[in-house]
């Protein structure tokens, strides 16, 4: 794989209970080459399953996306990995595969899992040696800087990453103590750009497309993983796309914004059922409408529909009204 696609766009990063199919499919529409799912536990799927309800869903690629989706895994143990990588990498659905060694949440610390594998560089050498040799498709490592403040584990990390087969690193240049909040290091991006022979990709901070330009400008990195901005705005992968091949930028109206937002809660409904994708946008609905006059009304309201009828119609006069 010669990861091309980072020239082309940002790549979607990783979001528990956002970077579903639906969202997913509406990023790629909007210029993003490389998506990331939500993650899922190696233990979790080996033990379920398999045709239930909850793994279809977590597990979904549209046939418009192959190609241009990665699956990250999570776990702690190299065996459980590796397993549950072979079987999920066999049918060709996944372009990559993404190991989990960042994320921050107190449970899944709590289970050495995450980003507490920063704290055990062998183990986790362990861990992407063992899925790579599994794997049916090209290995890549997601992680932050460390678990502390002002750690440097990512360097060590790193190299043992690269040494054990891992083909692409993607940097949140931030510590497992920030969780998301303060400002992420940059500099992290580019020690580690310089450390490593694999492609490097960064990730925190990126809110616009001049942030993705100052990013790879500034670090050197192959390219820019977009999380929480894209929320509401996948636009932002158009941009961000148009800006890197020297084309203008262009604003989004709130038409566009009604019309991708409602197509989003369609797919959802489509993909969980109609109570649930009601449920779900209600987060959805806030992102797309930040910023914009009334949406804290908005989201009051919304959180009271169930149908994707009512959904519609509220979202629709909301829109008309920000027109004039």
């Amino acid at each position: 794989m010669d990861f091309d696609f980072l020239r082309r766009g940002a790549m979607l990063a990783p979001m528990a209970g956002v970077t579903d199919m639906p969202f997913r499919l509406i990023c790629h529409e909007m210029g993003c080459p490389m998506a990331v799912s939500e993650m899922v536990s190696a233990k979790g799927y080996l033990l379920a399953p398999k045709d239930s309800r909850a793994a279809r869903e977590l597990l979904a690629v549209h046939p418009d996306e192959e190609g241009a989706v990665a699956l990250q895994l999570f776990g702690h143990e190299p065996e459980i990995l590796a397993r549950a990588a072979d079987e999920l990498t066999a049918d060709g659905r996944y372009a990559m595969l993404d190991l989990n060694m960042g994320c921050p949440v107190p449970k899944i610390v709590g289970n050495g899992e995450g980003s507490a594998l920063m704290r055990d560089p062998v183990r986790a050498a362990d861990i992407v040696r063992a899925v790579a040799e599994a794997s049916h498709v090209p290995v890549t490592v997601k992680m932050r800087m460390g678990f502390e403040p002002g750690s440097e584990a990512y360097l060590l990390l790193g190299q043992l990453a690269e040494e054990s087969g891992a083909a692409m690193i993607t940097l949140h240049a931030r510590t497992r103590s920030q969780f998301y909040e303060g400002h992420a290091d940059w500099t992290a991006i580019r020690r580690l750009k310089e450390r490593v022979s694999i492609p490097v990709v960064g990730n925190g901070d990126v809110t616009c497309w001049q942030d993705a330009l100052r990013m790879l400008r500034e670090t050197g990195c192959d390219g820019v993983a977009v999380g929480r901005a894209a929320q509401g705005n996948p636009w932002i992968f158009e941009q961000i796309r148009d800006a890197m091949a020297g084309r203008p930028v262009r604003e989004i109206t709130p038409q566009e914004k009604y019309s991708v937002l409602m197509r989003h809660a369609g797919m959802l409904a489509g993909l969980k059922g109609e109570p649930v994708a009601v449920r779900e946008m209600r987060r959805h609905v806030a992102s797309y409408v930040h910023g914009m006059r009334g949406a804290a009304r908005l989201r009051t309201r919304v959180n009271t529909l169930l149908t994707l009828q009512e959904l519609g119609d509220v979202l629709g006069a909301f829109m008309l009204e920000e027109r004039r």
